[in-house]
């Protein structure tokens, strides 16, 4: 059983869906700062298609408890599209998954609806710093699923920002055992303001370490290796060339495998 709610700042329900394998919530309503959205779920560590918004789209996530997603302003917001929690009119949905759907071979690292908070929507990206803790520089930036890295800031060019902190690192988490064989690292390419790092060592859950060599491209560099299985990797050890610019960043990091 799935529970969908819009709840407000006193604690208000204003919105509210129930179903046994499927939600479709429509909040007809502008959202107010202290809004937020409560999935209860019946059932734990399962795979669901979650969207809190239709304009950031939907992700395959791993739900280990009720998820809660707060609706942002100011700031907070820049990091998305504008159209996202706009207007009177709002979709949210979920839907358990088919069987068949986390046996798939995909980006395990993709979720729309991170958030820092965020404790039991997988997978989860959190880091050691984040330039000025602004929105825009955040970790979840990097696995949002937008590659766009010609320029910084504001969407769709947010991106993990270090701070210029030689010591940074980023872990995404997945919550469960996946199966994992491809990486593939979007650096920030807003050259010549941006830097950009030469290597990184991706270490894994299971106490591998892998260095990636890496070039000056805002292409996708991808990096294959034998199947492993883990339940979280972490980027770190970000060295970076010897180009004047002291802001490398990070814009997108995919990770590619299945479901046990």
């Amino acid at each position: 059983m799935f529970s969908l709610k819009v709840i407000d700042g006193n604690g208000r329900t204003i919105a509210v869906g129930r179903d046994e394998e499927e939600v479709n919530l429509m909040v007809a309503r502008e959202y107010q700062e202290g809004d937020r959205i409560l999935l209860e779920t019946s059932e734990k560590n399962i795979h669901v298609w979650f969207q809190v918004d239709d304009a950031m789209g939907k992700s395959l996530v791993y739900l280990t408890g009720d998820a809660h997603y707060q609706i942002p302003f100011g700031e907070k917001r820049i990091n998305l599209s504008p159209k996202t929690f706009s207007g009177s009119k709002h979709l949210i949905t979920v839907r358990k998954a088919k069987e068949f759907e986390p046996k798939t071979y995909r980006n395990l690292a993709l979720n729309v609806n991170d958030l820092h908070e965020n404790e039991t929507c997988f997978p989860h990206a959190f880091a050691n710093v984040e330039t000025r803790g602004e929105s825009v520089f955040a970790a979840k930036n990097a696995i949002d699923g937008v590659t766009a890295n010609e320029c910084h800031g504001e969407w769709p060019y947010d991106s993990w920002g270090i701070n210029r902190n030689p010591n940074a690192e980023m872990t995404v988490d997945f919550g469960r055992e996946v199966e994992v064989d491809r990486i593939v690292i979007y650096l920030r390419a807003d050259f010549p303001h941006d830097n950009w790092w030469k290597k990184m060592t991706i270490t894994f859950s299971d106490g591998e370490d892998m260095e990636l060599s890496l070039k000056k491209t805002g292409s996708g560099q991808e990096f294959t290796f034998e199947k492993k299985k883990i339940s979280w990797l972490k980027v770190s050890h970000l060295i970076q060339s010897s180009e004047p610019s002291p802001f490398p960043a990070l814009a997108q990091i995919e990770v590619y495998g299945n479901d046990l």
